[in-house]
Order: C-alpha cells, then sequence, then structure tokens
C-alpha cells in the first residue's frame, strides 16, 4: 500500500504536470491552429444547449472553488466556522457537482445516439467523457458520505497539494484519506495528464479578447433544420444554400 501511495500520490502527479507542460508546448508549437474543442454545434445544437451549458457553469463553479480552497485555506476554514455559511458552500457546491454530471450525461448520450456526431467522435473523446464522469461521481460520493469536504480539503489537501508544488511532497495525511477521495485525486492527475491529447486542451486558449470586441449578428438564410438533418442525403453536387 506505501508504494501505491508513494507512486499516485509523488510520482504520478509530477509525471501528470511534466507532460501536461511538454505537451501543451509541442502542440502549440506544431499545431497551434487545433487548439480547438472542435464544436460540433453546427451538426446539432439542441441536446448540445442543454448538456454543454450546465457542464461548464457548474464545472466553472467547482474549479473556482477548489482554486479558492488551495489558495486560501484559512479563509475557507474561517467561513465555514459559522455552521449556515458552511451548509451554504456545502449545497451550492453539490449542485454544480449535480449540473456538471447531468450534463456530462446528456452530452454523452448526444454521441451516442446522434449520427453526425457520433461520425465525428474520436474514443479519446469517450474516454475523456467518462473520465470526467468518474471524477464528478467519486468526488460527489465523497460530499455525500464524508461530509464537510471544503474543510478538510482546506486543512488536508490543500497542504499535501502546496508540499507537491514546493517539491517535498508529504503524503501522510492524503494516504490516510477514504478510498473514493483518493481515486477522485487519482483521476484528477489523470485529466491533467491526458489534457494536451484532448478537446479539453483549447481552456489554453479561451477567446478573452470576445469580452471587449462589438457583437457579431449572425443571420441564418435557410433553414437550419433541413441543413443539420441528419436524412439528407449525401450528393457531390454543391447545395444552393451554401
Amino acid at each position: 500500500m506505501d508504494a501505491l501511495n508513494n507512486f499516485f500520490f509523488i510520482a504520478l502527479p509530477y509525471i501528470a504536470f511534466v507532460v501536461f507542460l511538454i505537451g501543451t508546448i509541442f502542440k502549440y508549437r506544431l499545431q497551434k491552429f487545433k487548439f480547438s474543442s472542435l464544436s460540433s454545434q453546427f451538426l446539432e445544437g439542441k441536446k448540445l444547449f442543454w448538456g454543454s451549458v450546465p457542464f461548464h457553469w457548474g464545472l466553472m463553479i467547482l474549479f473556482f472553488g477548489h482554486l479558492f480552497a488551495f489558495l486560501i485555506p484559512k479563509s475557507i476554514i474561517l467561513w465555514n466556522s459559522e455552521p449556515l455559511r458552511l451548509l451554504f458552500l456545502e449545497i451550492s457546491s453539490f449542485i454544480a457537482a449535480i449540473c456538471v454530471f447531468v450534463g456530462l450525461i446528456l452530452l454523452y448520450i448526444r454521441r451516442l445516439t446522434d449520427e453526425r456526431i457520433r461520425m465525428v467522435t474520436t474514443k479519446m473523446d469517450i474516454f475523456i467523457e467518462l473520465l470526467l464522469l468518474f471524477i464528478i461521481f467519486t468526488g460527489m460520493y465523497t460530499a455525500v458520505f464524508y461530509r464537510w469536504g471544503s474543510t478538510w480539503f482546506a486543512s488536508v489537501i490543500s497542504p499535501y497539494l502546496k508540499s507537491v508544488f514546493r517539491l517535498s511532497p508529504e503524503i501522510s495525511a492524503v494516504s490516510a484519506m477514504p478510498i473514493m477521495f483518493k481515486l477522485h485525486i487519482i483521476g484528477a492527475y489523470l485529466l491533467i495528464l491526458m489534457t494536451p491529447f484532448t478537446r479539453l486542451v483549447h481552456f489554453l486558449v479561451y477567446p478573452l479578447n470576445y469580452l471587449w470586441k462589438p457583437y457579431q449578428q449572425v443571420i441564418w438564410n435557410w433553414n437550419k433544420r433541413k441543413v443539420r438533418s441528419p436524412k439528407t442525403p449525401w450528393s457531390i453536387h454543391r447545395p444552393k444554400n451554401n
């Protein structure tokens, strides 16, 4: 067990961070124009909306929640000293996790059931969605059966992560964590490791310049449902509406 703990909580994070760093730099230098989510919105938009919106909003809330607990753990512990504030933080985080989980399931079903989306789906897309579902599920399981995770994340996991970044990992506390939470951490490291090779890499080049650019109006000049219909037969002739 000590050997496994040493590998997963000492070796694996450094492997993940090194591969992430080298992989993203290599891909950007050679394939910078492939830093994209490869959106399939033009192929199908309605199901995408109901899956993508809760997934992205919930993921942002969880990301910044974990980030704040890592950066300012003492402030999180002080906030949680009041039971009402603790309940608010725990409940809101769990709702965000449900949004991510439901959104991922809807996106996964969309990939499997829509013929056009299935044609542009890779094995890596399926793997990364299943990995994300695993990470969210283990996090939700931990939140339900091991209460007040925001407090012990700030008091136990934050010092461990900081020790990793200081190149002197201290794993005694994290080694004593429940198995489901260990799997949650391992899943997060695997996600970092695989990011350069998946669509997730697009978050590194998020188009922030769109926040101050003037809006662009897009007008459809043809029937969207007819264009997006998977029953439309393929033809060598250029479509009239394109």
